[in-house]
């Protein structure tokens, strides 16, 4: 078992998922106690830096990936089906939401980012704008992993989605608002394998909020392995 955690999280998420399976749950770079990746990238560099763990490895995993962790823990699956036998997902941004539009920068912050490319506003002041526009996650990254953050907030999966041959088992809270249900509904009927698990009451933090759901999902893959 591999687990991987969300943005701005760290392994202690998942330890309580993973009780008496035989798991390693890492801090990706750039969180808890891993250094950041040398330059900017999005989940295929996250992936460059986790794969190695897979061959180290004596069987095929299940990886676990909540929200960040399973844009790697898919990228993954895509490049190894001889190393990863299946997938448990839960709350991961795979889609665009298709419920509102999404929303666009402030005027003001708009008209700065465009001064700032043209060289007529002054790198300091460009990010005192972003520090006051930028989402929470945004204002709280910095150098590499602010970077990390852009590029990876812009990724999509879809064609990643459809090489999946391996099961995948998503466990979504219905109440997750930053990543609603209905995008693992559209991702479940893009997938060859899947299986949609809806928990009431439960919200983004699935790890936390449904531990025992969530072991139970990785219960069953793990009754898969050979």
């Amino acid at each position: 078992m591999l687990a991987l955690h969300g943005w701005g999280r760290t392994h202690r998420d998942l330890l309580e998922c993973l009780t008496g399976s035989d798991a390693i749950a890492l801090d990706l770079p750039g969180f808890g106690a891993s250094p950041a990746l040398s330059a900017a990238g999005g989940a295929a560099a996250y992936a460059d830096a986790v794969e190695p763990v897979l061959d180290e490895c004596a069987s095929q995993v299940v990886v676990l990936g909540h929200s960040f962790g399973g844009r790697v823990a898919l990228e993954l699956a895509a490049r190894r089906p001889d190393a990863v036998a299946s997938l448990v997902l839960c709350g991961v941004p795979l889609l665009r939401r298709t419920d509102r539009p999404a929303p666009r920068p402030a005027l003001r912050f708009r008209l700065a980012r465009g001064l700032h490319r043209r060289g007529l506003l002054a790198d300091g002041t460009m990010d005192r704008m972003r520090q006051r526009y930028g989402s929470a996650d945004y204002r709280a990254a910095s150098g590499i992993m602010r970077d990390v953050l852009v590029t990876v907030v812009n990724e999509t999966y879809e064609s990643r989605l459809s090489r999946i041959a391996q099961p995948v088992e998503l466990v979504w809270g219905r109440q997750d608002e930053p990543v609603p249900v209905e995008i693992a509904q559209r991702a479940a009927g893009m997938l060859a394998d899947a299986r949609l698990t809806v928990l009431d009451g439960v919200g983004h933090l699935v790890p936390t909020e449904a531990p025992a759901a969530l072991a139970a999902a990785v219960r069953r893959q793990l009754g898969h392995l050979p």
